[in-house]
């Protein structure tokens, strides 16, 4: 099969015991990225920490430099002038409890959610649908804020949400095959950044 054919090539293009540079790594992406579509380039750093304990738990929002190449489609739950402002701030669904409506009913229209303080009652009622999906909003990631115009800047312009995992590994996108070296390096040493 074709797949394997490509992966085994990938896979016999670099020596699995060396560690390399980070600018040969992204030299070695780019050369293997050879698939028909944009591919995204992801980073996983294994921290060697138990997220269980609470003073052990990494989480964060960083904005990458060259943005991450994905188009992002952000929800925001909020009333009156901030519904007014997050539409005008480009967001693709706002709403308050019609848009809860419809996330209970399992229509999520929405990458990145953000919500208003006051809206963090009615929002907080569905943490069964939107937690299992990394979309509940919270204050520590700047995802709940009055500030929705500067949030939705984030969320489009290539803000990276980042949370480690059971096994103590942190993974974010930083960005597309397509990006030159230069772009994935800055956005390589951003992430690395923030989570140190």
């Amino acid at each position: 099969m074709a797949t394997q054919k490509r992966l085994k090539a990938v896979l016999d293009s670099f020596d699995k015991t060396k560690v390399y540079p980070l600018s040969e790594a992204i030299k070695l992406v780019k050369k293997n990225a050879t698939a028909k579509f944009d591919e995204t380039v992801e980073m996983s750093m294994n921290l060697g920490i138990d997220p269980r304990h609470a003073d052990q738990m990494v989480r964060g929002l960083i904005s990458l430099p060259n943005g991450t190449g994905k188009t992002v489609r952000v929800g925001v739950f909020a009333r009156g002038p901030k519904a007014e402002e997050a539409l005008a701030a480009g967001a693709d669904v706002v709403g308050a409890e019609d848009l809860a409506e419809k996330v209970q009913a399992g229509q999520i229209e929405f990458d990145r959610c953000i919500a208003t303080p006051d809206m963090m009652m009615l929002v907080g009622r569905l943490g069964k649908v939107l937690g299992p999906r990394n979309l509940m909003p919270n204050p520590k990631v700047g995802t709940v804020t009055m500030d929705v115009t500067q949030a939705i800047k984030d969320a489009k312009g290539g803000a990276v949400e980042f949370r480690v995992e059971k096994a103590g590994i942190v993974q974010a996108s930083v960005g597309k095959a397509s990006f030159s070296e230069d772009a994935i390096a800055a956005n390589v040493k951003a992430f690395i950044g923030a989570v140190i």
